[in-house]
């Protein structure tokens, strides 16, 4: 028995994660692909609270580097009005915010829940992983 109490603790960590994928709102999109930082084409990436915005995803990829060995990658969709082809999020002047070009919705750019607006549902985030060398964003 407590071997079995055991197994199901240890897959908790798994079952929590899966939040990343299932988004009530944004479908599933394919995301895995790596990035140096420390490459001249992402110099925006060499501070903290730096940002660059990439294809792929649903309606593109921001990510955003939070300090010296963390990155937060967003999806551009929101997750109001994903929709629309004029609705894209994009970093807002002060660096702290996502913001919805066509319904107005704010979301934290540190963890992706909404500030403000119409959207009741975070920016679909997905993973990061940086080694030092190298970012793998994936879903």
């Amino acid at each position: 028995m407590k071997k079995i109490l055991f197994v199901l603790i240890g897959l908790l960590p798994l079952l929590v994660c899966c939040d990343f994928y299932n988004h009530p709102t944004i479908p599933n999109a394919k995301v895995d692909f790596y990035i140096y930082p420390n490459d001249v084409m992402y110099y925006q990436l060499n501070t903290y609270g730096g940002y660059i915005y990439l294809t792929g995803g649903v309606n593109g990829i921001i990510v955003y580097r939070l300090d010296e060995w963390n990155f937060n990658a967003f999806d551009r969709a929101c997750s109001y009005d994903w929709k629309e082809q004029e609705s894209w999020l994009f970093v807002a002047p002060d660096g702290l915010r996502l913001i919805d070009s066509l319904c107005g919705s704010t979301f934290n750019i540190l963890d992706g829940n909404v500030l403000g607006g119409p959207a009741k549902y975070p920016a679909r985030r997905y993973n990061t992983h940086f080694d030092g060398m190298r970012l793998r964003v994936y879903s």
